[in-house]
């Protein structure tokens, strides 16, 4: 009798949480970054979009950033949008993994060499808000460089 008061709960308890993986992926939405395609990382700087990052205007509030990690850095560093604006942020590294997280909002993507990643934010309030790597990527012997220096902000005006 004791064996089946552990055994129930035992069984239950991942049927609960499959029930509540699969709610949460097809009724609410809710899923990891996905990879959209594959490109060389050794010709990331030559290959559309990423060979010319930026911010770019699509009207009606959306704005797409196509951005680029880097050893240390993000190119762009800085994004600057108005308030209510609907960013998706198509993003890659050229060298080692990265992270790509930005503060306050859903956007938390993995840049892997030669995997193009999507994500789309939502900013509904005015301020700097901090993007930042979240995979360590490096070390440098000069204080200034580093994984602790590769980070930017998005500026909502």
């Amino acid at each position: 009798m004791i064996e089946a008061s552990w055994i129930v709960p035992s069984a239950l308890i991942p049927a609960i949480m499959l029930v509540l993986l699969l709610y949460a992926t097809f009724s609410v939405g809710a899923h990891v970054p996905t990879h959209e395609e594959n490109i060389d990382p050794k010709l990331v700087a030559q290959t559309a979009p990423f060979n010319n990052p930026g911010l770019f205007d699509r009207g009606n509030g959306q704005y797409d950033v196509v951005m680029v990690g880097q050893t240390w850095s993000f190119r762009p560093n800085e994004i600057r949008v108005p308030l209510g604006a609907r960013v998706t942020f198509t993003v890659t590294s050229q060298d080692v993994i990265h992270g790509l997280r930005i503060e306050k909002s859903n956007v938390n993507i993995m840049l892997i060499p030669g995997q193009v990643g999507k994500a789309t934010a939502h900013f509904t309030e005015r301020g700097e808000f901090l993007l930042v790597c979240h995979e360590y990527c490096g070390v440098s012997a000069i204080p200034t460089l580093g994984h602790q220096a590769m980070y930017g902000k998005v500026i909502v005006e």
